[in-house]
C-alpha cells in the first residue's frame, strides 16, 4: 500500500472517529434536555396537584374573591395544557399568568386573618412556594441544557454533524417581563 492510501485511510478513519465521537455528544446533550425537561415537568405535575388544595382553602374563607381564585385555575389548566404538549412558548406565558394570579391570590390572603393563620393555607403556601423555587432552579437547568445544546449544533465543525443525522435546537424556556417584575402590592390591595 502507497503512503498516499495510508494518509487517505488514516484520515478517513480519524474523521470517523472524530464523527462517531460527535454524534454521541450530540446524543447526550439531547437526553441532557429531555432529562431537563423531565425535571421541570415533575415539579409542574406537583404543584399541578396541590393549586387545588389552595383553592379549597381559600374559598372556604375568600367568599368575594372568586374572581382570583378562578384566574388560578384557568392558569392552572393552561399549564397543564402546555405541559402535556410539550409546548415550551406556551408554557412561558401560561406560567406567566399563574405567577401573577398566585402573587395576587396570596397578597388579597393578608386580608383575611382567619386564612392567614390557618394550618392548611399556611402548608401549602409554603409548599407551593417551595415549589416554585424548585421549578425556577429546574428552568435554569433546561435552559443552560438547551443553550449548550444549540451552541453545539451552530459550532462548526459539529454543525456538519449535527445537520446530517437531524439534531435540531431546542427552544430556551422563557417568560414575559410582568413574571420579572416586582408584584405591586398596592395595585393588588386597590383592585
Amino acid at each position: 500500500m502507497s503512503m498516499s492510501a495510508s494518509v487517505f485511510y488514516g484520515v478517513l478513519i480519524l474523521l470517523t472517529v472524530y464523527g462517531v465521537f460527535v454524534y454521541n455528544q450530540f446524543v447526550s446533550l439531547k437526553h441532557n434536555v429531555s432529562v431537563a425537561w423531565a425535571n421541570i415537568d415533575v415539579l409542574l405535575k406537583q404543584r399541578h396537584d396541590e393549586l387545588p388544595k389552595l383553592i379549597d382553602t381559600c374559598k372556604q374563607y375568600m367568599k368575594y374573591e372568586q374572581e382570583t381564585l378562578e384566574k388560578v385555575m384557568l392558569a392552572r389548566a393552561q399549564v397543564a395544557d402546555a405541559r402535556k404538549g410539550r409546548d415550551v412558548a406556551g408554557l412561558g406565558k401560561a406560567e406567566e399568568a399563574l405567577k401573577s394570579g398566585l402573587g395576587k391570590l396570596f397578597a388579597l390572603a393578608e386580608a383575611y386573618p382567619e386564612l392567614k393563620t390557618n394550618d392548611t393555607f399556611q402548608h401549602l403556601q409554603t409548599r407551593i412556594s417551595s415549589l416554585e423555587n424548585a421549578i425556577a432552579d429546574r428552568r435554569e437547568y433546561y435552559n443552560d441544557s438547551v443553550n449548550i445544546n444549540n451552541v453545539r449544533v451552530e459550532q462548526f465543525p459539529d454543525s456538519i454533524v449535527a445537520s446530517l443525522f437531524k439534531f435540531e435546537h431546542f427552544p430556551l424556556l422563557k417568560f414575559g417581563q410582568s413574571e420579572k417584575a416586582d408584584i405591586n402590592l398596592q395595585q393588588v390591595f386597590n383592585a
